[in-house]
């Protein structure tokens, strides 16, 4: 199984397992990170699963669509590396992917 690495808002680095074909978001979820709220359940309809994609991935990962782009524009703390972990999908290509969960608006 590929691996993600994610940084929870303390700074706290963790690597875990995630099934390839679920989103990040899934992934993060699943292995117990309840900051990461995701209320729309991965419907892209709300911004609650707001992840930094580490600066070396995001070529990668790529940029959010519109929608995606629209609903991060309602948080605060966007950057450009800014995506909804909800609308990555994870897969054996993204073994060591790096994400940042966002602060909560």
């Amino acid at each position: 199984m590929p691996t993600l690495v994610v940084v929870n808002r303390r700074g706290d680095e963790k690597a875990v397992e995630g099934e390839a074909g679920l989103s990040v978001m899934e992934v993060i979820r699943d292995n117990g990170f309840d900051e990461l709220l995701a209320l729309c359940g991965g419907s892209c309809s709300c911004a609650t699963c707001h992840v930094y994609v580490d600066e070396a991935w995001i070529d990668l990962v790529g940029g959010p669509n519109e929608d995606e782009s629209d609903l991060l524009d309602s948080s605060d703390h966007r950057r450009d590396n800014s995506r909804l972990s909800c609308q990555i999908r994870f897969s054996d290509e993204l073994d060591g992917l790096k994400v940042t969960i966002a602060p909560e608006d």
